[in-house]
């Protein structure tokens, strides 16, 4: 994006104008970041990327998208990726393979960690307590025990908190929350939602350089306290596939979902998780499954009733994959998509009706008549009313980026000491039903979990 095509991005996210014609203005005021297209040199945010993966080199290019953003410092394993991040972001940028070298400058304000799910907790507990405000990638921890470490970190540092699951900031997620919260789909009862994929590259085996090695590779630091094993360049840059460095589907498609629906519904989370599903097609040595499957009970909440909630992935589907939350309601459902979403209104009739497949079909001619009669005199014909149109699509404007946005969002909170949509407490909520799918699959149980104590 241009310089000028920024700029005039940015405007719009001030004035609001990508709310859309349903969410309000107090709501878009709430939501929508305001940056401004310039900044003074007292403001400038000193930003730092620890995980110079394929997401950190992402984040870095939705973050660098804001006026008054420097990246000033770079961390990775991997000598590769330091080179291409100087290729990319120019000499001057400090690069280490030592996190700890980027936590103790004093340049830096502000940490992006992309590192394996492994590393999340331990580096951003250490940034909190180095003063650093911090942008997590989801999912907040690896497993259920490290998140209230990482929520007490929160607490007692001033620096703020993050978590990358990028469409809790979105204007769609907003418009989507506007509708709920309006009652257009009268009772929820239900939310179905899937993530699949069709493709190598999306079931995660992606490409390794071909100078991968323990001379380029800091293997000892990546291992981490998952014991002693020999260089493996499959683990290092394939770590998705493994549960000791990764969270499997549920920690990197799931946790989206969660989020998305949390954000929509004003929900802390389930209270019961049971998940299924096998490793189907990729058979390439990974130990989490392929396939995906989990059940979700949702108790009462301030938000919303008690529903169901369902989520699927498939790393080999056939129909070429796809992503779709839908929340089902007694009058209509709401889909939302990639940019579009969409809202279908349906309601039933006060009267059942009779005839069809209907036991009315069986009664004797004077039976029949009888009931007629009956129910002529208990649903009497209603005057006609005008009718609306049963099904309205919205999409997000050409150009727009939810992980821009999102960045905006946590920079805007930094520089005004404000809030942020997706904090410590809210990324936690949504990693640790998709950490318990795990637990549930592997040792095929039901979970039962606390949305409100966290535990």
């Amino acid at each position: 994006m241009s310089s000028r095509s920024r700029r005039h991005f940015l405007r719009q996210l001030s004035a609001g104008l990508l709310a859309g014609p349903l969410l309000s203005e107090s709501a878009a005021a709430h939501t929508l970041a305001n940056p401004r297209v310039s900044f003074g040199a007292n403001e400038q945010i000193n930003l730092a990327c620890i995980g110079l993966g394929i997401q950190g080199f992402g984040d870095l290019a939705a973050a660098l998208q804001h006026p008054g953003v420097k990246l000033v410092a770079g961390c990775d394993l991997y000598t590769g990726h330091l080179e291409r991040a100087r290729e990319v972001y120019g000499s001057d940028i400090f690069l280490t393979r030592d996190y700890r070298e980027v936590l103790a400058r004093t340049d830096v304000d502000a940490v992006i960690v992309a590192t394996p799910d492994h590393w999340h907790d331990t580096i951003t507990i250490e940034a909190l307590d180095a003063g650093k405000h911090v942008y997590c990638e989801k999912p907040l921890v690896q497993r259920i025990d490290e998140g209230q470490a990482v929520l007490a970190a929160e607490r007692r540092n001033p620096g703020i908190l993050i978590v990358g699951s990028q469409r809790v900031s979105s204007i769609l997620t907003e418009q989507a929350r506007e509708i709920y919260r309006r009652g257009d789909l009268g009772q929820l009862v239900l939310v179905e939602t899937f993530n699949d994929r069709f493709s190598a590259l999306g079931a995660w085996q992606y490409s390794i350089p071909r100078d991968a090695s323990p001379a380029t590779v800091d293997w000892e630091t990546f291992l981490k306290d998952t014991g002693d094993r020999p260089f493996d360049a499959e683990r290092f840059f394939r770590w998705r596939n493994y549960q000791d460095y990764g969270t499997g589907v549920a920690g990197d498609l799931f946790v989206h979902l969660f989020s998305g629906s949390h954000r929509i519904l004003d929900s802390l989370g389930p209270e019961r998780i049971y998940a299924t599903g096998g490793l189907r097609y990729w058979k390439d040595g990974r130990d989490v499954p392929d396939v995906f499957i989990a059940n979700c009970d949702y108790g009462e909440q301030e938000g919303h009733p008690a529903f169901n909630m369902q989520l699927r992935v498939n790393f080999v589907d056939g129909g070429g994959g796809g992503s779709r939350i839908r929340f089902v309601g007694t009058e209509g459902s709401l889909e939302v998509g990639g940019n579009s979403l969409t809202l279908r209104r349906k309601t039933l009739s006060a009267a059942p009706g009779y005839g069809g497949w209907d036991t009315y079909t069986t009664f004797p001619e004077a039976t029949r008549k009888e009931f007629e009669e009956w129910y002529r005199s208990e649903y009497p014909l209603l005057p006609p009313a005008v009718v609306g149109p049963a099904e309205w699509s919205y999409r997000s404007p050409e150009g727009y980026s939810e992980h821009v946005h999102h960045f905006a969002n946590w920079f805007e909170a930094i520089r005004n000491d404000g809030q942020v949509v997706e904090d410590g407490a809210f990324g936690f909520r949504a990693a640790a039903p998709s950490l318990l799918a795990n637990v549930s699959y592997f040792e095929r149980r039901v979970v039962d979990w606390d949305p409100v104590g966290m535990k």
